[in-house]
């Protein structure tokens, strides 16, 4: 329960507290649960689509993606930003870091926010409306994954940071019951259309990790919210255009 709790509290920004004591291999036996509040947090998103059902359409994405937002604390978005400014920025290693850590954001991390959010909108609204529901889950669930994913393929790039332990601590345990949960979300909510958009999806992830570990030798907090960022919009595209090709 203790673990499931640190994943509930880190994921999003329900005031969770945890009396029992917290040792940093907590954090990466922790993982396992991620994919799993990803589901909790994809529910809630489409209890919020069905509330708000007498709204335009347009209305009701925008409200759901607003709720996502509000319930994760933005986290994972900041992470983005933060990296699309160090890696646009940044020409070594150390400098990289340095701007990633700064408080401040810059144009380009405004732009990629920008980008981003109204590529998921117009995705999300593209998507035909019988599957929608179940492509948020997915959406959700599959995020939370590539990041169990990022830290288990991953070095710490950073000396101290708050994702440090995640990383060094992330089993072989962790990584293969999320990936099961994951799979079983994917296959009895879309079948075999799931299996492929999941493949489909961990490629663009794969690829990132990997440019990030050319880039600054490894994964940082910034970089795994940017990974859940990416894996969430490509998993959106990629069901978008299934969707063309066989609905």
């Amino acid at each position: 329960m203790k673990k499931f709790l640190i994943a509930l509290q880190f994921l999003t920004i329900l005031p969770i507290k945890i009396k029992s004591e917290i040792k940093e291999r907590d954090f990466g036996a922790s993982l396992v649960y991620f994919p799993i509040i990803g589901a909790f947090i994809g529910l809630l998103l489409v209890l919020i689509f069905i509330i708000f059902s007498f709204l335009p359409y347009l209305v009701k994405v925008a409200l759901v993606l607003i709720t996502y937002i509000i319930i994760t604390g933005g986290m994972h978005l900041d992470g983005f930003a933060d990296t699309c400014d160090g890696f646009y920025a940044g020409k070594s290693k150390e400098e990289t870091l340095a701007i990633m850590r700064d408080p401040h954001i810059g144009t380009i991390g405004v732009i990629g926010l920008i980008c981003l959010l109204l590529f998921k909108f117009v995705i999300l609204i593209s998507i035909p409306r019988e599957v929608l529901e179940k492509s948020l889950i997915a959406m959700v669930v599959f995020g939370r994954w590539s990041q169990v994913f990022a830290c288990y393929t991953s070095d710490y790039a950073r000396q101290e940071g708050k994702a440090r332990s995640f990383i060094e601590y992330a089993g072989n345990k962790g990584i293969f019951l999320a990936t099961l949960f994951t799979l079983s979300v994917f296959f009895f909510s879309l079948k075999m259309k799931g299996l492929i958009l999941f493949l489909a999806s961990a490629l663009p992830v794969f690829l990132f990790i990997n440019f990030t570990k050319r880039k600054i030798g490894g994964m940082t907090g910034d970089t795994i919210g940017a990974t859940n960022e990416l894996a969430e919009a490509g998993l959106l595209f990629f069901n978008l255009i299934y969707g063309l090709c066989f609905y």
